[in-house]
């Protein structure tokens, strides 16, 4: 029984922070303090193309409008649908979900996942780099018990320079480790998150990131797998 119940507890703190992060982007922000702030904010979101949710091909999850790819990990299960749920076209969207089992399923290790989200920068007043979102971003995370690993910095993706912070939470005998890549693009904030056991396993689910979008291959088969 204890060791049931501490599974659950790992359990639980992985998908509650993995909601958090999700509850996060779909949380409206304050108010502005005059309508004309509202107005204009409206007439910048509205001035913004809004973006394609993207396919994913032969396992490959690819994204023309953020010019991005990513590689999924075989086997991995799909919650992008799930956590979609309260989508604001043109201001949040959650773009990608993948758990390495289903969250609802206990287990001795730490469940990795990458999630892939963007929000409109309109959302953020003052907002002006990369790094000006690990402040909320920060907040959020060591809430949820997460320290701080390293504060953000510049980290290349290929020939993209994103900025990336990193984060790690102690859950009984096992750590679970968090990085989280950052980009603004085309009016929008674009954050890759990933979660995973150790430093190794880590740089694996960043190594499949990639920007510059190749053609995906000539197949009938572009439905997400389940």
């Amino acid at each position: 029984m204890g060791e049931m119940r501490a599974r659950l507890s790992r359990l639980a703190a992985i998908s509650s922070f993995m909601l958090a992060t999700w509850l996060w982007a779909q949380t409206p922000k304050p108010p502005a303090s005059s309508s004309s702030r509202s107005s204009s904010k409206a007439a910048a979101r509205a001035s913004i193309a809004t973006p394609d949710a993207g396919a994913i091909t032969d396992g490959v999850y690819r994204n023309p409008f953020f010019g991005f790819s990513y590689k999924i990990p075989y086997g991995w299960v799909e919650r992008t649908n799930d956590m979609q749920e309260g989508n604001e076209p043109q201001k949040s969207l959650v773009l990608l979900a993948f758990f390495q089992r289903p969250p609802e399923a206990a287990g001795d290790t730490v469940n990795s996942a990458v999630v892939i989200a963007a929000e409109s920068i309109s959302s953020y007043p003052g907002l002006k780099t990369a790094a000006d979102y690990f402040e909320p971003m920060t907040e959020l995370t060591t809430s949820k018990g997460f320290k701080i690993v390293n504060e953000p910095y510049q980290f290349p993706v290929g020939a993209k320079q994103l900025v990336r912070g990193d984060f790690s939470k102690v859950l009984g005998t096992v750590t679970m480790r968090q990085a989280s890549l950052v980009a603004l693009e085309k009016g929008y904030v674009v954050s890759f998150t990933f979660i995973g056991g150790s430093e190794d396993e880590i740089a694996e689910l960043v190594e499949k990131l990639s920007f510059g979008m190749a053609k995906a291959p000539m197949t009938k088969n572009s439905a997400r797998p389940h």
